[in-house]
């Protein structure tokens, strides 16, 4: 009676909960179309048809609970290969026969040294100043060969260029996965049973595993960011790189706060990603290196647009801007016309209103009131920073390519 009393429990729960399956798969068929109807508006809302430029998504995303790493995009590296393993001098004793002959294997091979390109990444700040492969096994008796060393594959980033210690360019990485063999691996070495012959049968001859190359390379990023904040100490740069990304760079109240570029990331409404990155702060004469000078302006070089942070707080601002163009002009001729964007900051304090209109008057380029601390007008910003990019990108990376190749004849002809 038990049993039977536990089978139609059984059952009368099976059919409860088939039936509960068979409604809900019912109710959600019928309500399929309404459900696709509605996707559909939501879409076609969001988007508007008529908007030519992708408007910036909000970040749903919380800030970093930490501070991002040193960003670097120049590195002077050493790259060693590994040393071939040595070949065995040995022979063989059986039980039987005293003088088998010689058992010596080779060594296995060094490691190459191998840079990879990889879109996941966009610094090269983990790197190491010295990069070196494994070495092969030497080799053992038995006719034992020593196991060939792993190759170092190192990741970078993609646009990634290595130079000589002349400044020839050797090769770039234009595409994702692709590699580049910077310093080969030595040979292993034979044992003695690779040189046994009908003349020589006893051979006590082994060779000595080949050396590894040896190279000293500086490795470079093509383009560092899609722009540049570029500004005198203290401009308020950082604090617009957190007001515009997820970047946390640290942001106080004295100058030279920044010693090191920060990069941040900007998602638009097409799905495409933007890099902008915080330079370290310009003083007067940093072409001449005064301050961080050529470091500072190197990373600028490295940009597809830049963007002059003016403080609107201190006195005839407009002398900013003439100070940053003459900077970027005396370092490297044409810089300065690249495409740009003036960023009036501090727009939320008194006097910033006085000498947003003087300066409005004093450039012909459009001058964007902005405030990083409270957020005003950041969204048209970067609009418009957009708008920069999708009509000036191609040119500048073609033109930073043909630069590099002009410095590589130059080299060339003088060597």
């Amino acid at each position: 009676m038990l049993t039977k009393f536990c089978y139609s429990i059984c059952y009368r729960a099976f059919r409860s909960e088939s039936s509960f399956v068979r409604n809900l798969s019912e109710a959600f068929s019928s309500n399929k179309a309404i459900l696709n109807a509605a996707i559909c508006r939501s879409v076609s809302t969001s988007v508007d048809p008529e908007q030519t430029t992708p408007r910036p998504l909000k970040r749903n995303k919380t800030k970093r609970s930490h501070e991002a790493e040193n960003f670097i995009d120049w590195l002077e590296v050493r790259v060693a290969a590994g040393q071939g393993g040595d070949g065995m001098c040995s022979f063989l004793s059986l039980p039987m026969t005293e003088y088998a002959g010689p058992d010596g294997g080779d060594g296995g091979n060094g490691g190459h040294v191998i840079f990879e390109a990889d879109t996941n990444l966009n610094s090269l700040n983990h790197l190491r100043l010295n990069i070196a492969a494994k070495a092969g096994e030497k080799g053992r008796s038995k006719n034992c060969n020593g196991r060939n060393a792993d190759h170092l594959i190192v990741k970078v980033p993609v646009g990634t260029f290595f130079r000589d210690t002349n400044g020839t360019i050797l090769t770039e990485l234009k595409q994702n996965e692709a590699k580049f063999l910077a310093a080969r691996g030595g040979a292993g070495g034979k044992g003695n049973a690779f040189f046994l012959s009908n003349e020589v049968r006893a051979p006590v001859v082994r060779e000595v595993g080949g050396m590894g190359e040896v190279k000293k390379l500086t490795v470079e990023m093509r383009v560092i960011a899609h722009a540049g904040l570029v500004g005198f100490p203290n401009a308020g740069k950082s604090t617009l790189l957190s007001a515009l990304s997820r970047a946390r760079p640290k942001v106080a109240s004295y100058p030279f706060t920044t010693l090191h570029a920060h990069v941040g990331i900007i998602e638009y409404e097409d799905r495409t990603s933007l890099a902008i990155a915080d330079l370290p702060g310009i003083i007067p004469d940093a072409h001449k290196n005064r301050g961080l000078g050529l470091e500072f302006l190197r990373h600028i070089e490295r940009c597809v647009c830049l963007m002059y942070v003016i403080d609107l707080s201190q006195p005839e601002p407009w002398l900013q801007l003439e100070h940053l163009r003459y900077e970027l002009d005396m370092y490297s001729p044409g810089l300065a016309d690249r495409p740009c964007a003036i960023v009036g900051n501090k727009i939320d304090l008194p006097e910033a209103q006085a000498n947003l209109s003087e300066l409005q008057s004093r450039v012909d380029l459009p001058v964007f009131p902005i405030s990083a601390k409270k957020g005003i007008n950041v969204t048209s910003l970067l609009i418009h920073f957009r708008k920069l990019y999708d009509e000036h990108h191609k040119d500048i990376t073609t033109e930073n390519v043909e630069k590099d190749s002009e410095q590589s004849n130059d080299n060339k002809v003088i060597l």
